[in-house]
Parts: C-alpha cells; structure tokens; sequence
C-alpha cells in the first residue's frame, strides 16, 4: 500500500511540475466513462504484449529522422498511454519527455516504468485532452503521437493546439501504425495475430490530414505511408510530419 501510494503520488508530482514548467494552467479535460482504470490497463497489456515489437524501431526512427540525439528541451507525446514510447525516445534523445493523456490511469505505471529503468528525472506526465492542451505557447521541441489521433474529438482544433504549442521551427510527427524501419516479416506476424490491424481506409485517411493542413495554411508537411508500393506488405499505417514555420 505504501508503494501504490507513492507511485500515485509521482505521478500526480510529474503532472504538477510538467504544468509549472508550461507556465499555464490546467484547462479542464473532458470525463468520459471510457478514460478508465480498465480501459487502461487494456492498453497496458496491449503494450506489454502484441505491440511491444513496435516502440523501440519507431523512437529510433523518429530520433534519427529528426536529428534529436543531441537536442535539448521539451517532447510530448500526446496520447502516450502507457508511455512505452517515451522511454524508448528517452534512450535515443536528450529531451526531457511528457505523456500528455486524456486518462490519468496511465501515469502510475508510466511513472513506475521510468523510475524501474532509471527514467524518472527525464519524464513528466500530465492530463490533458487534445483540442485544449495545457502548455502554453511555443513550448515543445517535438510532439509526437502513435494510434491516438483517430479518437480526438475534434481534430482541427487538436491538429491547431499542437502547431500553438510547438516552438518555431518544431516539428510533429502524428499517425498510427508501425515504423518502416520494423521487418517485413515482423510485421506480418504482428498484423497476422491482431486480424490484419484497424480497419480504417489509408487513402481517406491521407486526404482528411491534406485537408486539415490546408486548413490550416501548413505548407511545410510531408504524409509518409511506409511500403505502401509493396504489395506484398502488410498495413504499415500513415504518418503526418509537419513543421512550424521558424520565426
């Protein structure tokens, strides 16, 4: 009982510091029965199990594509969940990382992983909803999100707190699927024993994030669908990369 309280109290001390350090308030979440002690623990298990293969070839991906190994300052991942990509992007990047999630259930778990891997000083955890963020301005170096930004409930609002909160000249990498760099074989397993993945239209999908950044006058985007010119290989999914103009 003392260690189950202690771990909550990291991670209610994390989300308090995250905040301080955001010079903002926090703005009150939306509740809903679904952001739950059970549907956490259904995507720690998740995270644990048939996606584990997943976290560490996607955090060396998103360090290497963006230069991050020797970069200073703030990451969030937005919608992390467990936070298991955050701790592997602790071990590529020098960046301090913040699970920002909508369900709070995560974060003693998080909390608990990052101090059990000698973490705990690098990372930060902190409620917070996609379309009203809890950070001011110009703050993050990078925000990233896997698999969350199909649910936000009001994407052109949460696509425009990200570009708020981003730091001139910061980038986003947003989508939901697998890293490219993860073997073709690998994949198929991992596709095979989840029933071939989400079902979701890819195409659609493209043209919807096309859509959102002409909307918001975003020029500098790149969409990447990894071997999607592979007919052979599974669904890898679609990811959004977009930069905030540099002062």
């Amino acid at each position: 009982m003392r260690n189950l309280a202690r771990h909550l109290w990291l991670g209610v001390f994390a989300a308090t510091a995250a905040l301080l350090l955001a010079g903002t308030p926090a703005r009150p979440s939306q509740t809903n029965e679904k952001f739950t002690r059970e549907a956490a623990e259904r995507m720690i298990r998740a995270a644990e199990g048939g996606l584990a293969p997943v976290y560490a070839p996607l955090a060396q991906e998103i360090a290497t594509k963006f230069n991050l190994a020797d970069q200073e300052g703030i990451g969030i991942d937005l919608g992390s969940g467990p936070g298991t990509l955050i701790l592997e992007l602790c071990r590529h990047t020098k960046l301090h990382w913040i699970n920002a999630d909508i369900n709070p259930h995560f974060f003693p778990y998080f909390m608990r992983q990052a101090e059990a891997a000698g973490l705990s000083g690098r990372v930060s955890a902190v409620r917070a909803d996609a379309v009203s963020l809890p950070f001011r301005r110009n703050y993050a170096n990078v925000v990233v999100s896997r698999g969350s930004f199909q649910f936000w409930s009001d994407k052109p609002k949460a696509f425009r707190e990200i570009l708020r909160v981003l730091k001139p000249g910061g980038v986003a990498y947003i989508g939901r699927g697998l890293p490219a760099a993860m073997p073709l074989d690998v994949a198929r397993d991992l596709r095979t024993r989840h029933g071939s993945g989400p079902k979701y239209d890819v195409d659609e999908t493209e043209q919807m994030l096309r859509s959102l950044m002409k909307t918001l006058v975003v020029k500098d985007f790149t969409i990447h669908r990894p071997h999607a010119d592979d007919p052979d290989a599974p669904n890898y999914g679609i990811w959004l990369e977009f930069h905030k103009p540099s002062r």
